[in-house]
């Protein structure tokens, strides 16, 4: 076995059999500094074993981040959410329950809808004419509520001017409510002379529950006995 001084650099060399089995020291020869050996029990004992490497730590995935609609998916939403409505998918058609309310007064708006809503209606509030008046044409609402006006100059007609002009199956298929300060609430002289269903007061908005539930009610009547006598026509015929 051999070592080097740890003074001089010197390397020591001992025999094997010579060396004690306990650790021992030598002076070196060259300048006489202690050179500690470690002995032949400590030599012939086998390496010690490595320490086992720790195991990494789990590494924790980070959560996916939420992902974000794309600009195309909320076109692409936008554009099938207008597509029903206007084809009626969400509720339009023919006894549908969908109202539209167009009338310049919010507060009216707000207490027709309300009463509409109570009868189970989805309701649709507009300021812009033009556009209900195309949704009502495609089929879309089965209840209008608006006034009677006269159109702006430029502003083409208004609501109540383009229902008036519907072919006889849609303006059937349309329970039409007009509001005003001239008119007397239910009253069915006015209501017809108006081209209307119902005719409310204005001033009286706010109370139309039962009045709108017993016209609809009765108007659905007439038009039941009117659907069945065309059926047995049309079955007659056949």
């Amino acid at each position: 076995m051999q070592a080097n001084c740890p003074k001089c650099a010197h390397k020591v060399v001992v025999d094997d059999a010579k060396a004690p089995d306990r650790a021992f020291t030598v002076k070196c020869p060259k300048c006489q500094t202690p050179v500690k050996f470690a002995g032949k029990a400590a030599a012939a004992a086998p390496p010690p074993a490595p320490a086992a490497e720790a195991a990494p730590a789990p590494v924790e995935e980070a959560a996916p981040a939420p992902t974000r609609r794309s600009d195309t998916q909320e076109m692409r939403a936008g554009m099938m959410a207008q597509l029903r409505r206007e084809m009626g998918l969400a509720g339009g058609g023919e006894g549908s329950m969908r109202a539209l309310v167009a009338i310049p007064d919010p507060g009216q708006t707000a207490a027709l809808t309300q009463a509409l809503t109570r009868q189970g209606y989805a309701v649709d509030a507009f300021d812009d004419s033009g556009e209900a008046a195309r949704l009502l044409e495609q089929g879309v609402y089965a209840v209008v509520v608006t006034s009677r006006t006269t159109a702006a100059a430029g502003k083409g007609e208004t609501l109540h001017q383009r229902v008036t002009r519907l072919n006889p199956e849609g303006r059937r298929r349309v329970f039409v409510v007009l509001v005003g300060d001239d008119f007397k609430t239910g009253d069915g002289t006015q209501a017809f002379a108006a081209m209307a269903d119902l005719v409310l007061n204005a001033r009286e908005a706010a109370g139309a529950d039962a009045v709108l539930r017993n016209t609809m009610a009765e108007r659905s009547r007439l038009y039941q006995l009117f659907t069945d006598a065309r059926k047995r026509f049309e079955a007659t015929a056949g």
